[in-house]
């Protein structure tokens, strides 16, 4: 899926504002902070572009997952094995980065709450959002498939509202009716089109999964580097599903029958290749890179136009389109999105976020590195 996505967000914590103050204090001097806690040599201008470029990348890799997840669904593969297998081959190809960028800090494996924070993540955002987004596609044209899905970050700002107490401001307002209109013109209810109401079902689901990779991939607390976490999330998430497919609580069945895709037979092999090394591991690790480059928010605006390289991917591969009224309804939903973001920017001056290593794992930090 997308996931993906593929493919973010933040929750406000006491932690992520003296991270942010910090931040800004160093591009105050004109210096920016990677990731890693050390200076780049890059202006932020040029980080920018570099870092637009790249989160484009991630949204076109993210964007394919469903097209081609649905000709291997179609040649006799169930979701749960289209996602398990897509989820541990991009976890087994982020394997090695996610070693080097632990070194130094393995012992943070060894706390608890780690792995409650990865249990969560895998579960819910990795195995969860693109089950459910696979079960959708094969109710739904992949492009509503999408569009539903992406009324997470709609459930985030309820999320924020409900637990955390952040009120709403009138931008978001206007963006969650927009959103809510969307929805409505997607699910065609002023037409005759007959959409299935189970797909619809997953596809929220599935946004619910997105909402919980925005507010679980917020919480930097584990102190791991992200191409870490993202790699043990998906270790979790493909072991879950692997375990509940050997004990039968979903279907499980691979098949190594010729997939179409864009109207040409090809080995099984092939799609199930590109969902595992495209469509998760390049645009996980794209998607990671983007975010440490433009910051979560600036990233989850451009990670939007995953939508429309779905649409694009599925019209290119898969020949369906979304009917006109659904387009639309998408338009909106996105249109939602874009303003509940940009009204969650507006709170933060500083476009270019970045998370600084812990203070308590800055010993082995390159000379002239932040502290």
């Amino acid at each position: 899926m997308t996931t993906t996505p593929h493919r973010r967000g933040t929750v406000p914590s006491t932690s992520g504002e003296l991270r942010t103050e910090r931040a800004r204090g160093e591009h105050v001097r004109g210096e920016h902070v990677r990731g890693d806690g050390a200076r780049a040599g890059r202006t932020p201008r040029a980080l920018l572009a570099v870092g637009l470029v790249i989160a484009i990348l991630s949204a076109l890799t993210f964007g394919s997952s469903g097209a081609v997840g649905k000709s291997i669904l179609q040649a006799g593969w169930t979701p749960a094995a289209a996602v398990t297998v897509r989820i541990l081959i991009g976890a087994l190809a982020l394997a090695g980065p996610a070693a080097w960028s632990l070194r130094g800090r393995w012992h943070l494996l060894a706390r608890r709450a780690t792995w409650v924070q990865l249990g969560l993540f895998g579960v819910l955002a990795v195995a969860g959002c693109q089950l459910f987004y696979f079960f959708a596609v094969t109710e739904l044209s992949v492009g509503v498939a999408l569009m539903l899905e992406y009324l997470g970050p709609i459930l985030v700002v309820v999320w924020l509202w409900l637990v955390h107490g952040y009120r709403p401001r009138r931008l978001t307002l206007i963006g969650t009716g927009l959103a809510v209109v969307g929805l409505l013109l997607v699910l065609d209810v002023l037409g005759n089109a007959q959409v299935s109401m189970t797909g619809v079902v997953w596809g929220l689901l599935a946004a619910v999964g997105l909402a919980a990779f925005f507010v679980l991939g917020a919480d930097t607390s584990n102190g791991l580097p992200p191409v870490a976490f993202a790699a043990l999330g998906m270790a979790v998430g493909g072991a879950v599903l692997g375990v509940a497919g050997l004990v039968g609580l979903v279907p499980f069945a691979m098949s190594t029958a010729d997939a179409t895709v864009a109207g040409m037979l090809v080995p099984w092999w092939l799609p199930v290749a590109w969902l595992g090394l495209v469509a998760a591991a390049v645009a996980y690790g794209t998607g990671l890179v983007a975010s440490r480059a433009l910051g979560a928010k600036l990233a989850s605006f451009v990670g939007l136009s995953e939508v429309l390289f779905a649409v694009l991917w599925a019209w290119l591969l898969l020949g369906e389109m979304p009917a006109a009224v659904q387009l639309l309804g998408g338009a909106l939903i996105v249109a939602g999105v874009v303003a509940v973001k940009a009204d969650d920017v507006s709170a933060v001056p500083l476009d270019l976020e970045v998370e600084p290593l812990p203070v308590g794992l800055r010993e082995d930090a390159e000379p002239g590195s932040a502290d």
